[in-house]
């Protein structure tokens, strides 16, 4: 939850490095409550709900995109490299393979290697 939170903290930050910790978790906990709200309202059947979770995407939109970034910069790889995910077919599974990596060891263009600056 820490990690899921450090990146709603950093949500307009788009300079930086995220670990794939940090990345990863970030994406568990959004998925856990988007279908936590979307699960309730299917089985309420409410469209108060599905409001709540319309409302919900569009908030986290921007922290997703932030820490999708810093996690690029983290790999070395400019923000714009999410772009590629618009790519039919292949372009998630590059995404994918591209968040899976491991960070650059030192530091690079984009900040000091997160790992060493562990919380």
């Amino acid at each position: 939850m820490q990690w899921y939170l450090e990146a709603i903290k950093n949500y307009a930050n788009f300079k930086g490095r995220a670990r794939r910790k940090e990345y990863w978790l970030f994406n568990l906990f959004n998925l856990l409550i988007m279908g936590t709200l979307y699960l309730l309202g299917s089985a309420m059947e409410s469209l108060l709900l599905f409001v709540v979770i319309l409302i919900y995407y569009f908030f986290m939109f921007i922290p997703f995109l932030s820490v999708t970034v810093r996690r690029l910069h983290d790999i070395g790889h400019s923000g714009w490299v999410y772009l590629v995910n618009f790519i039919p077919l292949v372009g998630g599974i590059i995404l994918l393979v591209l968040t899976c990596l491991d960070s650059e060891a030192n530091d690079n263009k984009y900040g000091p290697n997160p790992k060493v600056l562990v919380h």
